[in-house]
């Protein structure tokens, strides 16, 4: 067993401290990841992120990215059963808290500072809402990192892809 197994569970940033090879290489699987090389985003997003979110924000099966990072190591092939691996759909039904007329404010991750991490604004904004009201954020990438984060502070998250290059994420707090 390698004294650093990769396994879907392992967070971004411990990864590339522990293999900073494999930087370019995660880079070059899928555009999402380019922003790993903006030095503020990486420190924000890679600890919180894991390779099972990474897989989604990257829309690739989790096993394929888990095993070609491994192969680049030197580490045998790990079985992930893809299905069993994404244990929190993204993608849902429309929630009964949903209320397009709710929606508080809109936050458009192609026209924002690409300096600024965008979970830190979305946060703040959702720090503001009154419960039942919503904000919009609107990305070209599944969040999913952020999407965790959201959703262990308490809030309300549901996605809704658009095309392939657009999502809408809506945040809520949970009515009292």
């Amino acid at each position: 067993m390698p004294d650093f197994p990769i396994l879907p569970s392992t967070k971004i940033g411990a990864l590339l401290a522990r293999y900073p090879e494999l930087e370019d290489l995660l880079i070059g699987l899928a555009p999402p990841f380019k922003k790993l090389r903006n030095p503020f985003l990486r420190r924000g997003v890679a600890k919180v992120a894991s390779i099972q979110q990474a897989a989604s924000v990257g829309r690739m099966p989790v096993g394929e990215l888990v095993n070609r990072l491994r192969a680049a190591v030197g580490q045998d092939a790990f079985a992930v059963d893809d299905a069993a691996a994404q244990t929190d759909s993204y993608f849902s039904e429309k929630p009964a808290w949903f209320n397009a007329a709710n929606i508080a404010a809109s936050i458009d991750e192609r026209s924002g500072d690409p300096n600024k991490m965008p979970i830190t604004v979305v946060l703040q904004a959702a720090a503001r809402l009154r419960p039942a009201e919503i904000l919009e954020l609107i990305t070209t990438f599944l969040p999913a990192p952020g999407i965790g984060v959201m959703k262990g502070k308490g809030l309300l998250v549901w996605s809704v892809q658009e095309s392939p290059e657009l999502i809408r994420t809506y945040v809520s707090k949970p009515s009292v």
